[in-house]
């Protein structure tokens, strides 16, 4: 069956183009114009991955995105005209994965979306398969796709889980922003952003860490990257 994205703009042309694009390339696409008719549409349909644009009338990308969170860890892609890198952390820390700017090369977004399902592949193939990992009071279940802090789950986006289990599974080394990237996305440096993978390890912080100004678990090695170290 052929994977489902929803695409969530407000802008007909916009959707037109994806729509051409996806379908293309064997994906079955739906199509929604504001926020509030895209959790209509997930209500319904089963669908794997979301482009959500973030100026949205009715309920913008940020909350659309901040309540598909409450019940679903599909992948979803943030559109936005506005680059500015506070903008990109906004988007990321409602719970997106990934981040495109207007105006957009759509192979981009389509190698993107490409790398995002390829973990979320990776990710179900590894389901009763359990591996955990335990770190003082914080473990993470591969098998389960389960992150615990003394004993509460904590909610993780797919892509913030996989950064998390990256470094724990490799504890003491450190990764720089680009080993991450290639790592987690899957996708050559060509579309590499630094603040994106650093906004994820922000996000990650607030989540796990008791102060995450002191981290325990995510440690920076300055001028170099992240590691965790037991």
């Amino acid at each position: 069956m052929n994977k489902k994205i929803l695409v969530v703009d407000d802008d007909a042309e916009i959707r037109h183009v994806l729509h051409v694009y996806l379908r293309n390339e064997g994906y079955a696409v739906l199509e929604a114009a504001d926020g509030l008719q895209a959790l209509e549409v997930m209500n319904r349909e089963q669908v794997q991955l979301i482009i959500l644009d973030v100026m949205l009338p009715n309920l913008d990308g940020i909350q659309a995105c901040m309540k598909i969170r409450e019940a679903s860890n599909i992948p979803i892609i943030m559109l936005s005209a506005k680059g500015e890198d506070m903008q990109k952390i906004l988007g990321l820390s409602s719970g997106a994965d990934d981040y495109v700017t207007k105006p957009f090369n759509p192979m981009e977004l389509i190698a993107r979306i490409k790398a995002q399902l390829r973990r979320q592949d990776a990710s179900a193939q590894q389901e009763g398969h359990a591996s955990k990992i335990v770190l003082d009071d914080l473990i993470v279940d591969r098998g389960r796709h389960m992150v615990a802090v003394s004993g509460r789950e904590i909610a993780l986006t797919p892509t913030e889980f996989s950064i998390l289990l990256l470094l724990a599974s490799h504890q003491g080394h450190v990764f720089s922003t680009d080993k991450i990237y290639q790592a987690v996305w899957k996708d050559p440096s060509l579309y590499y952003s630094e603040n994106t993978v650093m906004a994820h390890i922000r996000n990650i912080r607030e989540k796990i860490e008791a102060d995450p100004k002191r981290p325990q678990y995510i440690k920076t090695v300055w001028g170099v990257g992240y590691k965790i170290e037991k």
